[in-house]
């Protein structure tokens, strides 16, 4: 039995110079709009008493401190292996994103109770004109970085800036939520229509908070992804096929942003040269690498003679493999 370590050509820091400049760019226009956006909103809150408008504040206040949290995670996760973290500390990019999506999904509850408070109660309104005139700019403005952010973060497979600029996008739909009914409020005098309004607003911040929250808990139960496995089958069936290996079995693999290990055993004749089954296996593990072109990938193969059996005493046609019954039974 041998074991065989390959790492992809393109293996690098966990990020290069160039993405993690990227990245810090990205997060610190995030954290600066933050503040403009906080400011922005309680002035047009302060102008018009909006409940509407007020529900936009509130999601900045909670958009700047995730925007804090994400800049923290940013910096970790980009930090290197270590004695105590041997596969790095990609996750804390998963815990910042259920952590935003936490923070969302309470700025959605409160934007629920004011808004109920203020249908009771009945809002008092003015200067909407102004009030307006400022939320569209802050729209605008997020709109732009939302989508810069989104763009960086996944070309640089930054979970944090994606889940980030989800956020900002989510805060720019409010925004024009906002824009949408406290403008025909402002156009009917039907004043009941601000609170409806914050608490539709309200629910697509629940939507998307709901979303960052499967993504962090997808990324830290290591969740496989079934296109994935069917990729990695079909190149190590293939060399099955073309009789470069006598079989495979055990094949195990986990994702961390764009971090990717995989693990097989890899089965060879009983009398194939120790010379010639390594061969066959980085041959093996170079198409392995080319079905994830853009992540940096580390394989562990397992080299075994088609004869070795399991301490359990199970032949290898019968040792479970979880990911080739996944994919029987999907198919």
């Amino acid at each position: 039995m041998l074991l065989h370590l390959a790492a992809a050509a393109s293996d690098a820091p966990p990020a290069t110079d160039a993405a993690a400049r990227a990245q810090r760019r990205a997060i610190q226009a995030s954290l600066g709009v933050a503040v403009l956006m906080l400011g922005g909103k309680m002035t047009a809150f302060a102008l018009t008493g909006s409940t509407a408008i007020l529900s936009d504040a509130v999601e900045s206040v909670i958009h700047l401190f995730a925007t804090g949290v994400a800049a923290v995670s940013l910096w970790y996760a980009a930090q290197p292996p270590d004695a105590g973290h041997p596969y790095g500390h990609g996750k804390a990019a998963y815990f910042s994103s259920g952590l935003e999506g936490a923070l969302i999904f309470l700025a959605a509850i409160l934007i629920f109770v004011e808004a109920g408070r203020a249908l009771v109660v009945g809002p008092e309104l003015q200067r909407l004109g102004a009030g307006l005139l400022i939320t569209a700019v802050l729209a605008l403005v997020n709109l732009v970085l939302g989508l810069g952010l989104i763009r960086v973060g996944r070309r640089t497979k930054a979970l944090v800036l994606v889940a980030n600029g989800q956020h900002v996008l989510t805060d720019m739909w409010t925004s024009l939520g906002v824009l949408i009914g406290v403008g025909l409020v402002w156009a009917t005098d039907i004043v009941w229509l601000d609170p409806v309004v914050a608490m539709l607003a309200a629910a697509n911040i629940l939507w998307t908070a709901g979303r960052l929250i499967h993504t962090a808990y997808t990324g830290l139960m290591e969740r496989v992804d079934p296109e994935d496995t069917a990729r990695a089958l079909d190149v190590l069936q293939g060399a099955v096929t073309d009789g470069r290996i006598h079989g495979f079995h055990h094949l195990r693999f986990r994702r961390v942003n764009d971090l990717v290990w995989l693990e097989v055993h890899l089965l060879f004749p009983d009398d194939a040269r120790l010379d010639m089954a390594h061969d066959r296996a980085t041959s093996v593990e170079e198409e392995l690498f080319a079905i994830f072109p853009e992540d940096r990938v580390q394989i562990t193969s397992h080299l075994e003679p088609a004869s070795h059996e399991h301490p359990e005493e199970l032949s290898h046609a019968e040792v479970a493999d979880a990911l080739a019954a996944e994919r029987a039974r999907r198919s």
